[in-house]
């Protein structure tokens, strides 16, 4: 079983912001809650929208952060310390430039890639030590472009991909949840190859 007892998805509040690619982190984390028969409720203790899921042996706390991705380390850190989970016991999910729509990635540790609220996390926490489920949202190419992209809509062709790969890693939760990082790694890798065929 997987000791992760904190799954947070990272966008920007408002609904300006709701179809933009830098909220898939917000989309996966909603829809993980819905699969569980939850929704997220707002929970100002925690600058954020939070519920918590209790199923069998899982207790998971999900979390939004509403005060805007640079500062998404707030709502992190105050639900962590309130509740007593280490870095290691979190699970943050969020937009990758360097994935192409339709591929998402766990990662354990490392560095913030430029993401603004990964850095505000490792700020906030003190640690790299967290995991990501890092969501493929693709690169406009040109560094000059990547503020539009990532606060623009993607296509609709994008759009599915992403939809579907989000479906997929919300399955992988589960299967980190229940078995391990390597079983739920095996789990999206196989989903994208089954793709690719």
């Amino acid at each position: 079983m997987s000791t992760i007892r904190l799954l947070v998805g990272l966008g920007n509040p408002g609904p300006e912001y709701s179809q933009t690619r830098h909220n898939a982190g917000f989309w996966l984390v909603e829809q993980y809650a819905r699969m569980h028969g939850h929704t997220l409720q707002p929970d100002t203790k925690f600058f954020g929208n939070s519920t918590r899921i209790q199923k069998g042996g899982m207790d998971l706390r999900v979390l939004q952060p509403m005060q805007f991705m640079n500062r998404s380390g707030n709502a992190v850190a105050s639900l962590a310390n309130f509740y007593k989970i280490a870095p290691e016991e979190i699970l943050v999910a969020y937009d990758e430039l360097d994935l192409p729509p339709g591929v998402a990635k766990f990662k354990t540790g490392g560095g913030t890639g430029g993401h603004n609220g990964i850095k505000d996390i490792v700020a906030r926490l003190g640690s790299h030590d967290f995991h990501r489920l890092r969501i493929g949202i693709g690169h406009p190419g040109d560094k000059s472009k990547v503020t539009g992209w990532v606060l623009g809509k993607a296509s609709q062709a994008d759009q599915l991909l992403m939809d579907d790969t989000i479906t997929e890693a919300c399955r992988s939760i589960d299967i980190l949840l229940q078995q391990d990082m390597r079983a739920a790694q095996q789990h999206l890798h196989s989903f994208k190859a089954q793709r690719e065929k």
